[in-house]
């Protein structure tokens, strides 16, 4: 998933747009949907463990999102493609991921795409962003590389 913008880097002013980043806990279930806390899923690999796979690591970097971790989303971004700052936005609340394919992307592999549509909230109005994520191997580690807009 990738969230560019250009705006400035001042704090969000506090009113309806600003939205405290939810609570996720070490038992919390993971953001990402598997049947884990989040400790055991997405909170190591935040923590500094190595994604297993492309798959694991769009997961991961979704948890990232939902619990505002600009660094994380920042050391897994390739740094061909990576912008200097990451400004995540207040008000957007990420409200479940479904990861609809895959290809390549194990551990045998050095390229590999993830396809999902993660749901979220703005000022109370839905939406949802489908992607088409690829990742690449960089220093032995997986990173995510660009994404194509499925809609």
């Amino acid at each position: 998933m990738s969230r560019r913008t250009s705006r400035s880097r001042r704090p969000a002013a506090a009113g309806p747009r600003s939205t405290p980043a939810p609570q996720v806990t070490p038992a919390s279930p993971c953001p990402c949907g598997l049947p884990a806390g989040y400790a055991e899923c997405c909170g190591r690999l935040h923590a500094g463990a190595a994604a297993p796979t492309c798959e694991a690591l769009m997961r991961s970097r979704y948890a990232a999102f939902v619990v505002r971790d600009a660094g994380y989303l920042l050391r897994t971004w390739h740094p061909d493609h990576r912008p200097d700052v990451l400004d995540l936005d207040p008000g957007q609340r990420w409200q479940g991921l479904e990861v609809l394919g895959t290809t390549e992307g194990s551990a045998f592999h050095t390229t590999g795409t993830v396809t999902f549509r993660a749901h979220y909230e703005v000022g109370g109005h839905p939406g949802s962003l489908h992607e088409k994520s690829r990742f690449v191997r960089y220093g032995g580690a997986w990173v995510y590389e660009a994404a194509v807009f499925a809609d």
